[in-house]
């Protein structure tokens, strides 16, 4: 199949309707029939304003969150939509991908 892999980047403290940005977006995801999506801890990094982010005890300032998914173009057609409704303003990373499982019956040697 071919599609994209998506990767929004947010911090574990944002949180929108009751859960952090990136529970959100799995749960959205998993709403509009997305087949899957995982979510990653960051240890620490810094955003486009410099801000440092970390889940250091001593500076715990908004650890980093990754949401990444393998998406076909119309499911991210359905994501970018439901996430522009919520006028959430999340950066993300997107690239053309093909994917599959391995031993998938459309594979070739």
């Amino acid at each position: 199949m071919e599609g994209y892999v998506i990767t929004f980047f947010t911090q574990h403290e944002r949180e929108y309707m009751g859960l952090s940005v990136g529970d959100w977006i799995v749960k959205e995801a998993k709403q509009l029939g997305i087949r899957g999506a995982t979510l990653f801890a960051g240890k620490q990094g810094f955003g486009h304003d410099g801000r440092f982010h970390s889940e250091n005890y001593f500076d715990n300032e908004d650890n980093p969150i990754l949401v990444t998914m393998a998406i076909s173009k119309e499911e991210y057609v359905k994501l970018l939509g439901r996430i522009q409704e919520s006028h959430l303003r999340i950066f993300y990373t997107k690239y053309k991908a093909e994917f599959r499982f391995t031993c998938d019956s459309e594979q070739t040697s």
